[in-house]
This record gives C-alpha cells, structure tokens and sequence, in this order.
C-alpha cells in the first residue's frame, strides 16, 4: 500500500470536499480516502498494483475539481496559496469598486441624491446598469462555472445557490428591461441587477477571509526543515571535514562543539555535556549527556564537545519524522461538514422545482406566460440564498474579531464549528500549564541565615551557564553577590570554587559524596517534582540544599476546574518525566496525565483518543507538539511559543493564559448558537415567503407578489441576519468577567469597584522562596496600620492588600529583606 498526498483545488465548502473523499473512495484499489477542506489537500492509501495517482487525479477532475500530486516542499504550496489570495483581493477590490456606482445609479433616486440627466431614459438606466454588473460577473465567473458544474453533476453546493440567485437576479434584470423597452413601460422599478452584484461581492468577502488562514498551511513545514543544520563535521581518515549534512551517512563519526545544533540522530562515543532538547521533548531543563547517550538532530549541544556515532540520518532522523507527522496530519484531518451546505445540498434543487412547477401549474391554469413567468422569477428571486450566505460568514467574522480583542485568534470557522463539539482537551506541561523555565521554589540551608546560604551558592553558579544558575541568581537578584575564585565546572555533575578562602561545591548529590561531604537527600522534593541542587564546603560540612522546578501559571488550576465544570475531560500530556508529570497534575487536578512520550507518541495518543469516539483540542506551544496540534481536532498554541506549534494549531491563545482555553471554547459556543439562530431564520423566511411568491395567496385574495418586494424581502432577511451576529459584538470570556480591570469606566458593573480601588494594592514581591518567606511578608503586612486583609501568592510573587498607605506597605517588605514594588 502507498500513502499519497495530493493537492486538490476548487473546492468551496464541505459539500466539495464531501464529494472529492466519496468520488476516490470508490476507486478500486483505494484503502482510505481522507480530504482537509483547509488546506485544499487529500491523504490517500492505495494499491499502485491496481491504480496510479494519475488515476486518482482524472477521476478528481471528472466531478469538476483540479488535482495533482503534493508537491514535497512546501514552498511551492505556500507560494500558490500567496498567489491565489493576491487574485481574490484583486477580484474582490474590483467587485467593491464597481458595486459603489452601481448602488448609486441603482438607488440613489429612491434616497432623493442627485443623478445625472440621462439616467432618466429606462433605456440607457438599464444600459449603465448592465455596463456596471457585467464586470463584476465576469470577474466572478468562478462562481458560475463551479456552481452550474457541480448542479449538473448532482452536487450542489454554496456556490450553486450562489450561480442560482445572481443568475436569477440579473436574467430578471434583462428580462424585465427588454419587455419594458419594447412595451414601452417603466423599467426603473424592475431592475435587480444590483442584487446579482451585492451577491458575488459579500460571498467574495468571505471566502477572502477565509483564504488568508488557508495561505499558513505550508509554512509551519516550511520553518520545521529550517531547523535541520545544513552542515555537519565528520571525522573521516583521521581529519576533521565540514560537509552538508545530506551527506553524512549511518556509521560517521560526528563531532560537535558547545553552542552547535546536532545535526542528525546519533549515539555518544565521547565526551559529556548538556543539551536542550526542548524542540523535541517539550522539557524545559537541558539533559545531560555522556557515553552511550542518545542525541537528536535539531537539538542544542549547551556545555561541553562530545563525539558521537551517526545512527539515523536523513529522511530517518527524530526531526523529519516530525515533519512527515505535521505533513500527514494536515492532509488528513476530517473535513467540517457545515449545517449551511446541508441545507444547499437540498434547497438548491427544491427551489429550482419548484420554480418551475409554479410556472408549469399557472400555464395549466389558464394563466398568461408573462404572469406565470414572473412568479416563477419571483420564487428564484426571493429564495436567494443571500441571508443563507450570510449566516455562517457575518457570525464567524464578527465572533472572531471579539475573540481577537481577548487574544483568542481562530484562523476558521471550521475551528468554531468543530471545537463547540469537543468533550476532551489534551494540555502539554511546560510552556502551557506551567511557565516553561525552572525557578527557585525552596531553599533549606543545614544551619543558619537564608539570605546567607542563597548568597554563598549564587557565587557560585554566577560562573555557571546551567538554566538552574540562572534560577539561582534570579531567586539572589537583591542580594549582593561576591565573587569566587579557582572556579571549575565539572559537566553533569556540579561546580566548585574559593570564597573567602573556603572552597565549596554545589551540584547533584553524588558530586558532593564523591568530594567527602554527606548529603541528606530530600525525596520528598524530588517526588515533587523539583530538581535539587545540593551545596557543602570542602573539608566535609553540608550547608543545605534549593530546590527549583517550572512553576505551574497562577490560572492553571483554574483554567482546568472550569473546563471540568464544562463538561470536558483534562488530559496532561507531557515528554517530562513521570514523577514530575504526577506532582504538577495532582496540584492542578486534572483527569489524567500521561509523561515520557516522544512527539510522535503524543501524535499518536491523540489519534487514540479519536478512535474511541472523541472530539480532541490539544493545547501546546513547542515544536513537540506541533504533529498532535495537526492530528488534533481542534490545535490550539499558546502565544509565548514557537512560530511552528503556533502555524500548525488552528488557533493561538496571544496572552499564554490558560483560561483563555476556556474563553476559546465559549466563543465557540457563542457564534455557533448565532448561526444556527441564523440559518433558522433564514430557512423560516424562504419556507414562509416562497409559497407566497408562487402565487398561493392570488387565487383568494388576488394577491401576486412583485419580484422587487422579494428582492425587499431578500434584502431585509440578510439585514436581520447581521443584526444578530453583530450582537457578538457585547461578548465576554468568563475570565473577563470575573476580573474587574485598571480601565473600567466609572458605572462598573461591579459596584463595589470604586471603594476597592481606592484601598485595595497589589505588590510585586521578590526574595520569597518557601512558604516560611510567604509567612514572614504576611505577617510584616498585617502589622502595617490600616491594613485589613492580606493574601500573599507564593508562586506568582504578588501580594493583595486591603488597607493601609502603599509607601508604609512597601517599606514593611523591604525591612524583612525582601524586594516590593507597586504592581
């Protein structure tokens, strides 16, 4: 079996998508079928004993869509993608300033504004119009050729109901225009070529937006392939060569120097050092390496040189495996099936026979041609399915620019659609739920002061280029740091150095028992999750221990309690290990948390997922998660991380706020209800008004509805329709909310606002560690005069007070030795 990737073009909407997957389905030799509307691609699985992927293309092309083999860059996809939204804007552009002159000369005398002379001959007023909405259908004619084709295949889609009403409209146009002319009546009142113009141009407009977000397909790719060096050095015949990676071969000796990319996956024969493999594990801390080690392309060598044995290269290696799974997951993500398309799928043909059943009937009835002819027009025209086009478009580009406001960026309404039907999301650990680097969360010298033991080991690790010096010298920012003497580093073990004539060591716990100090080792941290740092002097004394860990983000337990409360189940999903997965779910409550998977193991756990019946949002922000961000129903990124997992998600959350998760899936909610109301009312009004344009009301009260008040009736369903979706506009995230921010006006919706602000602050607070420094802040607080209330925030170090004159609150801080400043 070979798995295929093609391009496929012309389709529209779910209904086209629908019927490319159902068309290459059938084909012998096909094992499976799957069709991504948003990237205009197809993922088939077929036998090439019993077909080819010529065969696939021509039966794609006999329904009426182009098809072609992917192409295996994605450049070229992205640069077709650039160029057919540089042809939309264009179309659209020339749509808009053609339509401006027609609505003019269309209705400029009903609004009493000033036209010239002879636009009052019927004649040349048909004559401008024509002149006017012909190049807006020209400029258009996609519309017609895919609708018209799709209807004679027995496919219609938006764009059939979109050829039907423009052609309805404009054929009315010249057909009221020519008998007038010739009969000698009045034209001007029968004239709806502006209808046909309006039409093309607000379908335009949303297909335009809808483009944009279709045009980032192929450059997440793209930025993956940049990671991958384009050089490597080899020991070959005993002498060091630099040659493209391309190159290097299964079995070359590699070599690699502090600060240089790993160039494929490989095996260390030599050496010792740290390297960050957060591109390909999501782990924030870098891992040791030494001999026997594993090492994958694309990560950062930190510390030392190591030698190592070439095992996987080329279309083998960690990081293209990843680029095949974004590439596989984009083509196969199911396509949204849209509730307006259902309703085209069967209104197009319905409304179409029954135009013509009204003018058959009238013609039996003994009626004129011209009265049975122009209540057949009157049914075409006034089931233009205009608010129908609206329904979906106005919602989403109305819902999403709220969201926007909030930094909650959809790229589709496919991702609207889809992520109101989730029940389970799938969170990754560092850079998500947590801050994504270490930080210092407690330090327990052996004997004596805090700030002493903190100052010795910032001397340190201030030489030290480990991402835990750097948590060291954060948590010691206030102090005043001395300098050492003699320092050395030993790699994946520690560092050592002379103050004031002492020399101490500070590292792991073997590093300082192979130097003669014992160690009381404290499992119940590591258990924790935190990474300990221990510190001893030389001739045998312990001085204590700091521990560091990637804090969870002050909203995150939040953030997973509401989306509980929702209804939706919360999966931890994380490359860190275990005992530190654990410990960060336990603190957050979420559901579930599985640790130690490799990118294409989170891929494939979301797959998983999917086969049981659910509907996935997986939430990540490296490059790591950027195959399970595709694979996932719904991928949403968090802002803070890399371009990659941010262009393969469907949305990205700008703030990195986990409660905006959950803002996310309300917006959803909030223009999902918008459009089915829409479509509702849009169906109701085409059900009520039809029979009435067919003329069931002439017979008993002689009534026979005018084409132009169906083009009224038209146009007053599509104002109704954007109405509702602009009440979008008053939308809020819970968050929001719950949160009485700095810019509320004075009329608050929360009353006690006023008074708050005017005693209540909110301190910065730096120096706390452990929970005996929260006490010690607390207690210094509630001493200051005035003060009524105080809530100190060990992690997000901040301080809520209630009371008291903010210079006597920070200098309250300060005297306990402690940093503050007004937040």
């Amino acid at each position: 079996m070979k798995k295929q990737k093609f391009n496929v073009t012309g389709m529209t909407c779910s209904a086209c998508s629908a019927r490319v997957e159902s068309t290459t389905a059938k084909l012998k030799g096909v094992k499976s079928a799957s069709v991504n509307l948003l990237a205009n691609s197809m993922l088939v699985v077929y036998d090439e004993t019993l077909l080819t992927a010529e065969d696939i293309c021509h039966a794609v092309i006999n329904v009426g869509y182009g098809a072609s083999v992917a192409e295996k860059t994605a450049s070229r996809q992205t640069a077709q993608a650039d160029g057919h939204l540089k042809a939309m804007k264009k179309r659209l552009l020339t749509s808009f300033l053609l339509l401006l002159p027609l609505m003019y000369v269309a209705m400029g005398h009903m609004l009493l504004l000033p036209v010239p002379a002879f636009l009052h001959d019927p004649a040349l007023l048909a004559i401008t119009e024509l002149l006017l909405t012909a190049p807006i259908l020209a400029v258009n004619f996609g519309y017609f050729s895919r609708g018209f084709k799709n209807l004679f295949h027995g496919a219609p889609n938006m764009d059939s109901m979109v050829a039907v009403g423009s052609t309805a409209a404009f054929a009315y146009s010249v057909y009221a225009a020519i008998s007038a002319v010739v009969g000698g009546g009045e034209i001007s009142h029968h004239l709806y070529f502006e209808s046909a113009a309006m039409i093309l141009t607000l379908v335009t407009l949303g297909k335009y937006m809808e483009a944009r977000s279709k045009g980032e397909t192929g450059r997440a790719i793209e930025k993956l392939m940049d990671l991958e060096p384009k050089t490597a050095c080899v020991l070959r015949d005993g002498e060091e060569k630099i040659i493209p990676v391309a190159e290097v071969v299964v079995g070359d000796t590699v070599l690699i120097r502090p600060g240089q990319s790993i160039p494929v996956d490989g095996v260390v024969l030599e050496g010792s050092s740290t390297v960050d493999e957060s591109m390909l594990t999501g782990e924030s801390i870098p891992v040791e390496k030494t001999v026997g080690d594993h090492l994958g392309a694309a990560t950062v060598n930190l510390t030392g040189s190591l030698t190592f044995r070439a095992e996987r290269v080329g279309q083998d290696t960690t990081l293209a495996g990843i680029i095949r799974l974004v590439e596989e997951a984009s083509a196969s993500k199911a396509p949204i099936f849209r509730l307006a398309d259902k309703i085209a799928g069967l209104f197009v043909p319905v409304v179409m026979s029954i135009a013509v059943i009204t003018v058959i009937v009238w013609l039996l009835a003994g009626a004129t041609f011209e009265f049975a002819l122009t209540s057949g027009i009157a049914v075409l025209v006034i089931s233009c399915p205009c608010a129908l086009g609206l329904a979906t478009p106005v919602s989403v580009m109305v819902g999403t620019g709220r969201g926007a406001e909030y930094g909650i960026l959809l790229k589709s309404a496919e991702v609207l659609e889809t992520m109101c039907h989730a029940d389970t999301v799938v969170l990754d650990k560092t850079g998500t739920l947590t801050q994504g680097h270490p930080a210092v969360t407690d330090i327990l010298p052996q004997n004596g002061n805090v700030m002493d033991f903190l100052r010795i080991a910032a001397a340190l690790e201030q030489n030290s280029e480990h991402p835990l010096a750097v948590a060291v010298l954060d948590a010691a920012k206030d102090l005043t740091i001395p300098s050492v003497t003699d320092f050395s580093a030993v790699p994946g073990k520690g560092v050592m150095g002379v103050l004031d004539g002492k020399t101490y060591l500070g590292g792991n716990a073997q590093f300082l028992q192979e130097n003669g100090i014992g160690v009381e080792e404290r499992h119940d941290l590591t258990t924790q999750g935190k990474t300990l740092l221990y510190f001893g002097e030389q001739n045998g004394a312990y001085l204590g221990v700091i521990a560091a860990a990637d804090k969870e983000k002050p909203t995150a337990a939040q953030a997973v309690k509401t989306l509980q409360q929702k209804g939706l189940k919360v999966i931890m999903l994380t490359g860190d290990n275990a005992d530190t997965a654990r410990a960060v779910g336990e603190r957050l409550g979420v559901d579930q948390v599985i640790a130690q998977v490799l990118p294409q193991d989170k891929e494939q756990n979301v797959r998983q997922l999917q086969e049981k019946g659910h509907k996935v949002i997986m939430v990540g922000d490296g490059i790591n998660d950027a195959p399970a961000l595709t694979a996932a129903d719904v991928g949403m990124a968090i802002g803070a991380g890399t371009d990659i997992a941010m262009e393969s998600a469907d949305a990205v959350l700008m703030r990195s706020d986990p409660m905006d998760i959950v803002g996310g899936i309300e917006l959803s909610h909030a223009v999902m209800k918008k459009i089915r109301l829409n479509l509702f009312w849009a169906f109701f009004y085409n059900f009520l008004c039809i029979p009435i344009a067919a003329g069931v009301l002439y017979p008993i009260f002689g009534l026979q509805l005018n084409p132009m008040l169906g083009a009224a009736a038209m146009s007053i369903s599509s104002v109704c329709v954007v109405s509702n979706s602009l009440r979008l506009r008053t939308w809020k995230p819970t968050a929001a909310k719950e949160t009485c921010h700095d810019h509320c006006h004075d009329h608050c919706e929360f009353e006690t606002h006023k008074e708050e602000k005017i005693m209540q602050y909110t301190l910065n607070i730096t120096g706390m560690m452990c929970p005996h420094c929260q006490a010690h802040v607390e207690k210094a607080l509630l001493a200051v005069s005035g003060v009524e209330k105080v809530e100190v925030d060990l992690q997000g170090g901040k301080a809520t007070v209630q009371g008291g004159e903010i210079a006597e609150l920070l200098a309250a801080v300060r005297e306990v030795g402690y940093g503050a400043e007004e937040a």
